[in-house]
């Protein structure tokens, strides 16, 4: 079966190539063939890698999916609408729809100080040579993020000069409203030296339409620079989602993600930040609640490879009905990594016996002076907790929905954009049994 759909792939490039923005530049061209390249050779991964133990991919090799066609905005600018915060929230709102990137509904406000806000479709067609070094594939790089610098067409360049402040957070919303499509966005940060911005991430698309989202974001964070980036993941019930983001840090650099997963059958994260010099901070924030038979995957990886870093990792799963749950957490302190300070934290909520959650926190640590520790825990709502809540009156499925709450609230508490903390919390109340009276005990 995987064969099956490498080779649908292998041949679709084969067909397409020649159309994507920048194939008649040789050297991008030359990279997107050596992404395919190590992408045929590899094939989709097996659940006899350790990587990918306990998440199984044939559903998404199973299916044929073909790359949409640019649609029309017209049947698709309600969907907007209810997914936009509003200009006055975010002031840029870049809008791909099925993949491409749709002018009509999006805004792009005021940029400070030559900051560059594009698609990059675009960058491509105008000035290759600026994106280029981010589109080729590795030889070391995962099947998924090979097929997606092989195939990539569009997604968001974003690039702020050396001490330039973007007050005004980014909204970049991908949407899929086509059955049997693929996407496969790159999303692109580069923060100069000093420079400081914010940027959401948010993936959604219609219910009960079977598609695939291959994600590629990569984050550059110069000296000094702050990165602040959050991704919602919401897409559609019969979706699947994979995505890799891909973090550099520079001298006394500071990053900071926040990774929400809500949607899909089966979404996949991996989050992999380099702290490639001394200062460096990064904090991950993540929060996945799978229902039904959703399978919510997040891996991450934090390599500290100079002295004085600092890294903080909160994640949280609340699995109902029969979900499963997936979070590997690795930190690796490379050998002269001194003054290291980093934790890791993983805390699993089961609400059904038949939910399921695997948990894989892992240290590895190559130098000797340094602070770092970790925790996990998987268990059920405190019998304890619900006797008290229960004693004064509160009914047992409110109770229930309240100390539920509380535990997710833990990460949602870290959000710092007060919109898109108040639309997680109305995404969160909307799946508890009494969300709506948990609204006046809170």
């Amino acid at each position: 079966m995987s064969d099956v759909a490498r080779d649908h792939f292998v041949a679709d490039f084969e067909r397409r190539s020649s159309l994507l923005p920048g194939s008649a530049t040789p050297s991008l061209a030359l990279a997107r063939r050596r992404a395919l390249d190590q992408f045929a050779t590899s094939g989709f991964p097996s659940p006899h890698e350790e990587e990918w133990k306990y998440t199984n991919v044939n559903p998404i090799a199973g299916h044929q999916f073909e790359s949409p066609p640019r649609p029309g905005p017209g049947a698709s600018a309600a969907l907007v609408a209810a997914l936009d915060f509003g200009s006055a929230a975010f002031e840029h709102l870049l809008v791909f729809l099925d993949g491409h990137f749709t002018p009509s509904l999006s805004r792009i406000g005021t940029l400070p100080g030559g900051a560059t806000v594009a698609n990059v479709a675009e960058v491509l067609a105008q000035n290759p040579a600026r994106i280029e070094p981010y589109l080729g594939g590795s030889e070391t790089a995962a099947p998924f993020t090979a097929l997606n610098s092989a195939f990539v067409a569009d997604g968001a360049f974003i690039h702020v000069p050396r001490g330039v402040v973007l007050d005004a957070p980014l909204h970049l919303l991908y949407l899929s409203t086509r059955a049997d499509a693929v996407t496969q966005p790159r999303t692109i940060i580069a923060a100069e030296e000093g420079a400081q911005v914010t940027v959401l991430e948010h993936y959604s698309g219609t219910d009960r339409a079977t598609y695939f989202t291959n994600a590629v974001t990569q984050v550059s964070v110069a000296p000094n620079a702050s990165v602040e980036h959050y991704k919602l993941q919401q897409e559609g019930d019969a979706a699947f989602h994979v995505a890799a983001i891909q973090v550099q840090q520079q001298r006394d650099s500071r990053f900071a993600s926040h990774s929400l997963a809500l949607g899909g059958v089966l979404a996949r994260t991996e989050i992999a930040v380099h702290l490639a010099d001394t200062g460096c901070e990064c904090v991950l924030n993540g929060l996945f609640l799978a229902s039904g038979s959703q399978v919510l995957d997040h891996h991450t990886r934090v390599e500290h490879a100079h002295p004085h870093g600092t890294s903080r990792e909160f994640y949280r799963g609340i699995l109902d009905d029969q979900s499963r749950g997936v979070f590997a957490g690795r930190v690796i302190v490379h050998q002269g990594a001194q003054k290291t300070d980093a934790h890791l934290a993983n805390h699993n909520l089961l609400l059904t016996p038949e939910a399921e959650v695997d948990t894989k926190p892992q240290l590895e640590i190559y130098a000797d002076d340094v602070k770092c520790g970790h925790g996990t825990t998987v268990g059920q709502l405190s019998d304890d907790m619900l006797f008290y809540l229960r004693s004064r009156g509160i009914p047992k499925d409110l109770a229930r929905a309240l100390l539920t709450y509380a535990f997710a609230h833990d990460v949602i508490g870290r959000i710092t954009l007060a919109p898109l903390r108040a639309r997680v919390e109305d995404l969160l109340l909307a799946r508890l049994p009494e969300g709506d009276l948990i609204r006046e005990y809170t």
